[in-house]
């Protein structure tokens, strides 16, 4: 091989290695959505409904949204808890700010908390879609995951506390149970609760294999709160 012939290998090698670590980078990087106020969490917790909290659902919401380049805003959880052992019951759309909020597709979802609690907000099948962009499979998919934890009642506001519907302020992972919504606006009845987004039904367990039976996966709704 001619020194010439050395060198154009050697130039060829060098640009497919910085091409394989351009590739590389580039889908290491996941699609970024920095505009974006409101998603459904494209992953559950580690362990089902128990997220020890608020707190730990808030830093859930605030760790996904960072990945896709909205971090920068202060993200909080549509999760409500019951006055139960001494708490304080918290209204979910009391955590959440004013809106309007925007999905990571620039769709707006609602105008404000009284918009996002009517039947004029934009929730759906097509609207639902996770920090990343992608849609939130619905009940028409083989794996459906329309069930979003949210232990809310209609209005937004807490369940009375004679029966458990938070798994125990979201820090149980066994026994319990928590309300969720279909965020496809979809059930097995043509009814208000199944076409609600915030409270269809209680979910069969707080583990994640109970929340998975049910029709979800621990997955979440999560708001930009400024």
């Amino acid at each position: 091989m001619t020194a010439r012939s050395k060198f154009a290998a050697l130039g060829v090698s060098t640009l497919l290695l910085v091409g394989s670590a351009t590739s590389s980078q580039a889908q290491q990087t996941p699609p970024q959505f920095p505009n974006m106020t409101f998603f459904i969490t494209s992953v559950g917790g580690p362990q089902g409904a128990n997220f020890g909290g608020l707190e730990g659902a808030d830093r859930h919401c605030q760790t996904l949204a960072a990945k896709a380049g909205a971090g920068g805003k202060t993200w909080r959880a549509y999760l409500s808890t019951q006055a139960v052992g001494g708490a304080t019951a918290v209204n979910a759309r009391d955590r959440i700010g004013k809106g309007p909020w925007v999905n990571a597709t620039g769709v707006q979802i609602a105008a404000s908390v009284e918009d996002l609690h009517s039947d004029n907000n934009k929730l759906t099948a097509a609207t639902s879609v996770a920090e990343t962009g992608r849609l939130i499979p619905s009940r028409l998919y083989t794996v459906n995951q329309h069930d979003i934890l949210t232990g809310t009642q209609a209005d937004g506001t807490a369940f009375p506390p004679d029966k458990d519907m938070t798994c125990g302020n979201w820090t149980k992972n066994g026994e319990g149970s928590a309300m969720v919504g279909h965020t496809d606006r979809m059930g097995l009845r043509d009814d208000a609760p199944s076409k609600s987004w915030n409270t269809s039904h209680p979910s069969r367990g707080c583990d994640l294999p109970a929340l998975v039976a049910t029709g979800g996966a621990g997955l979440l709704y999560c708001f930009a709160a400024n």
